[in-house]
């Protein structure tokens, strides 16, 4: 059933004109700036790796950690980010920590050593659990009407699922022809216009009903657990989970984030308002994100290293390789959404997303060592991105669709944080998978080079297969979750509650 544009929604609640609403576009400009850089940062230094060691002079063993710092603040300060964005605004959250995540990027930059550079990213992924949460919260705050919401939230997900492939070219680029710091001073230039246009379109406007405090126990067990589960799952990414600095820090993850749920029913002001996940379909939207995040990652993980290793393509004809998956995720994103969502519903779509990165994975787990790209990966790197497409934008509007203005924040950092803890538990349990395949692979063989290039190749197939399976188990448990009125567009009144008009 259409509903009412923005306006005509505030006129009805009886409240003052929505001064975002005549820059709604561009603030949507804004906020995809912001999703593109703090994503863009998960994939671009990646690439630079090799040039970075070299440079700096750090080992093997210490090379993971360049890109684990930032993914470990990132993901586990999520929660936490979200909350403040509710107790001081977005705008104002936004523009402290776009231009936190500035200065970390040029201290990084500038890293004269291993220390210097690692604790750089960490910070950087601190101020990046608060730009997300806070970039989010007002794209669902801003648009309003039915049509327009789907649209800005195809290209959220668009610039966050792009974000990580175009890292991927932006990072091979720019070592290429310039120098690997350049990864990181490049944030400069999308922190100063996340700024500017923050500070030239956007209000800062609290909830009326917003926390008073912060919830502090629920901040330690929810970032601690958090961080000890992407900590133990990074220990287990060369596939072995016998030792204590495993299993240890899983334990002690899923103590704290069971005690996390315990406080949070208990807590006054919860960190996570239990109720946000509890709803069925803001939560099968949750679950959805979160399976997309586990096969997501892996892919760009395990294509990069086929595409370099087996085809010996160049760090910047690695990152073009995957222009086909921008493209597709492009189109399931902004194109599809507005078509399909009004004559189809999310309850169709999502599945159906998941559905297509299944039959992409399924068919890159059929590589070779003499697969050609444009026969063996181009194609299905493209129908893999239309699923994703689909995935990020639609499941991060029904995930907060109706979701109440006190909460808006933590709605927000929610979506970000299923995606991240996803990709965490999808590239050690795949990496795991695909570990064992190559050493039952080379079994009983002689050493060659072709026989190493054939046991690499399995192992890459293998973590493509399992993660088709994932895919579709999803697809599966999602289609029965999601209720007949399943809905990725905001409505005046969700379950008794006015939902979120302004900023």
């Amino acid at each position: 059933m259409s509903q009412p544009a923005g306006p005509d929604l505030n006129k009805a609640a009886d409240s003052p004109p929505d001064p975002h609403f005549a820059n709604r576009w561009w603030i949507l400009v804004v906020i995809g700036v912001a999703q593109l850089t703090i994503f863009l940062d998960t994939t671009v230094v990646n690439i630079a790796l090799p040039s970075a060691q070299a440079d700096l002079g750090f080992g093997d063993s210490d090379r993971q950690w360049v890109v684990t710092a930032y993914a470990l603040a990132f993901g586990s300060l999520l929660l936490l980010g979200g909350r403040l964005v509710d107790l001081i605004g977005a705008k104002r959250s936004l523009m402290v920590s776009i231009i936190g995540f500035g200065a970390m990027s040029v201290l990084g930059g500038a890293a004269n050593g291993f220390p210097m550079l690692v604790t750089a990213r960490a910070l950087q992924g601190t101020f990046a659990a608060l730009v997300a949460p806070a970039a989010l919260s007002f794209l669902l705050t801003v648009f309003t009407d039915p049509k327009e919401r789907v649209k800005a939230f195809g290209v959220y997900g668009a610039m966050g699922s792009g974000g990580l492939a175009l890292g991927l070219i932006l990072g091979g680029a720019l070592t290429d022809w310039l120098d690997w710091r350049y990864c990181l001073f490049v944030n400069v230039i999308f922190t100063v216009i996340v700024f500017v246009g923050a500070l030239l379109t956007m209000h800062n406007r609290q909830a009326e009903h917003r926390p008073e405090r912060l919830d502090l126990p629920g901040t330690v067990t929810v970032s601690v657990g958090l961080f000890c589960l992407a900590y133990g799952l990074s220990n287990a990414a060369d596939g072995d989970w016998s030792g204590a600095n495993v299993w240890g820090y899983l334990i002690a993850s899923a103590v704290l984030l069971v005690a996390f749920v315990l406080v949070e029913l208990r807590s006054p002001t919860p960190l996570l308002p239990i109720r946000i996940v509890v709803h069925r379909n803001r939560g099968s939207a949750y679950l959805a994100m979160f399976l997309l995040g586990i096969g997501l990652f892996v892919q760009f993980l395990f294509l990069t290293y086929y595409l370099q290793l087996v085809l010996n393509f160049s760090a910047i004809e690695s990152g073009l390789a995957f222009l086909p998956m921008i493209v597709g995720i492009a189109i399931g994103a902004t194109t599809v959404p507005p078509v399909l969502e009004p004559k189809l519903g999310a309850r169709i779509l999502i599945p159906a997303g998941l559905v297509l990165a299944a039959v992409g994975s399924f068919w890159l787990s059929r590589l070779t060592v003499d697969s050609s790209y444009a026969g063996g990966v181009l194609v299905p790197c493209f129908i893999a991105g239309i699923g994703f497409g689909l995935v990020v934008s639609l499941g991060a509007a029904v995930a907060t669709v109706g979701v109440q203005p006190q909460d808006a924040g933590a709605g927000s950092a929610l979506v970000n944080t299923v995606q991240q803890v996803g990709g965490s538990i999808g590239t050690a349990l795949l990496s795991t998978l695909a570990i064992t395949a190559s050493d039952h692979f080379l079994k009983g063989k002689q050493p060659t080079l072709q026989v190493a290039a054939e046991a690499s190749v399995k192992s890459y197939t293998t973590a493509f297969f399992w993660g088709a399976v994932v895919f579709v188990g999803g697809a599966v448990i999602c289609g029965l979750l999601f209720d007949r009125y399943v809905k990725a567009q905001a409505d005046p009144e969700v379950d008794g509650q006015p939902a979120v008009v302004g900023v």
